[in-house]
């Protein structure tokens, strides 16, 4: 692989621009993924945010569903972010009965965990594995992780958010070896560095 990896982003709903704009600006060289047969082209993948349910039938119907586990199984790199980190999880709370899982991340995740639309916030993140600073996340009908088996490590937890358990900091981006997630959208904000950290991922990775 060139310093330049081919990274694909799942192009069947959420910030699919925003992402390949993030990606190119962290280095890669960043793609649309829509077909099982365009998966064997790339070094990794970016799942965006959207409607985790949604997703998870068009995975089926598009024929995708088999063959991503399969490549994830085999150790292909992935970014999940929102309905992305949903997707990634082995197990998901508050989900459809019929919802499928990718089952990247030994994590339980409950879908929809600080609440509807409105109830959207943003916070300023301590994120391991990237320096310089806070992390400024956008959080949008986000998810968290309600359990993180031992191979997960945590890599930012929040807080004090209106409406939940203010003495309870909760999990809202993981990594395991090459899979990375993150309850929040870091691909709506000018700040590139958690992109970057998946990109130096899959470099080591290939």
């Amino acid at each position: 692989m060139s310093s330049e990896p081919v990274i694909g982003v799942l192009a069947m709903q959420g910030a699919v621009r925003e992402h390949v704009a993030m990606l190119a600006e962290a280095g890669a060289r960043a793609v649309p993924v829509r077909r099982a047969g365009e998966l064997s082209g790339v070094d990794g993948l970016v799942l965006p945010g959207g409607e985790s349910t949604t997703m998870s039938r068009l995975l089926e119907s598009f024929e995708l569903l088999e063959p991503l586990k399969a490549r994830i199984a085999e150790g292909l790199p992935a970014f999940g972010s929102c309905a992305g980190m949903i997707l990634l999880a082995r197990q998901t709370l508050d989900g459809r009965p019929d919802q499928q899982q990718l089952g990247g991340l030994d994590v339980v995740v409950r879908r929809n965990a600080f609440g509807r639309q409105v109830d959207s916030f943003e916070a300023d993140l301590d994120f391991a594995q990237v320096d310089s600073g806070p992390v400024h996340a956008v959080f949008i009908r986000a998810p968290w992780v309600e359990k993180a088996g031992d191979g997960v490590e945590v890599l930012a937890t929040v807080s004090g958010v209106p409406g939940v358990d203010e003495e309870t900091a909760r999990i809202v981006a993981v990594r395991q070896g090459a899979v990375l997630a993150t309850a929040f959208h870091p691909e709506l904000t000018p700040d590139v560095r958690v992109h970057r950290l998946f990109v130096d991922l899959v470099r080591k990775a290939a």
